[in-house]
């Protein structure tokens, strides 16, 4: 993968040239030791053009060299830290977090445990006053309408009755008019 391959086939060609002459040239790339020197520089040439991993390679060497010794390992110090951290949390705040956690849920629990108790209670006396009000209620809409069934059968006494009483007081109404017709009748003849 170095230059000095492409340089052995030249010296190669002269060795067996000898003379430097063309027509040397010529016959020394039939032959098939030439085939094989064009063939390996070939080879040289393609992997120089399309084979890239010595300078990804090299590339890759020259960044962790540089990350390395500009960072002074500063981030595998921190990675330290951030472990140190997490197993300090795993081994005492979670603990401590979790047994805290628990008391305080049980206290709230058991508040909660005696509101939901009280709101039951005072369900069931809301019921049982619904209760006594809808019974009540019932009871006073029955009472209710056995007045207005009463009412109505009194009705047509009632208005009988009023009806007499009007018819009465009609007739005490024509006498009164009767009478009066005659005492004017008794005025108008003087």
């Amino acid at each position: 993968m170095s230059g000095a391959g492409t340089e052995t086939p030249v010296g190669c060609e002269a060795a067996q040239g000898g003379s430097g002459s063309v027509g040397k040239k010529r016959d020394s790339l039939g032959t098939a030791g030439s085939a094989h020197l064009i063939i390996k520089d070939l080879g040289e040439i393609h992997s120089r053009l399309l084979d890239h991993r010595p300078v990804t390679q090299g590339e890759i060497r020259y960044f962790v060299k540089e990350f390395e010794e500009k960072r002074g390992l500063r981030e595998l110090r921190v990675l330290e830290n951030l472990k140190n951290m997490i197993h300090e949390t795993n081994d005492r705040t979670l603990p401590k977090c979790r047994e805290l956690m628990q008391d305080s849920l049980e206290e709230a629990l058991q508040r909660l445990q005696a509101a939901n108790d009280s709101i039951c209670r005072l369900q069931q006396r809301e019921q049982e006053r619904r209760k006594v009000y809808n019974d009540h209620l019932t009871a006073s809409e029955k009472q209710r309408l056995l007045q207005w069934e009463d009412f109505m059968k009194e009705q047509p006494q009632r208005q009988a009755e009023v009806d007499e009483e009007h018819r009465r007081a009609m007739e005490k109404l024509k006498k009164q008019y009767a009478e009066m017709e005659k005492d004017l009748a008794k005025f108008s003849t003087f």
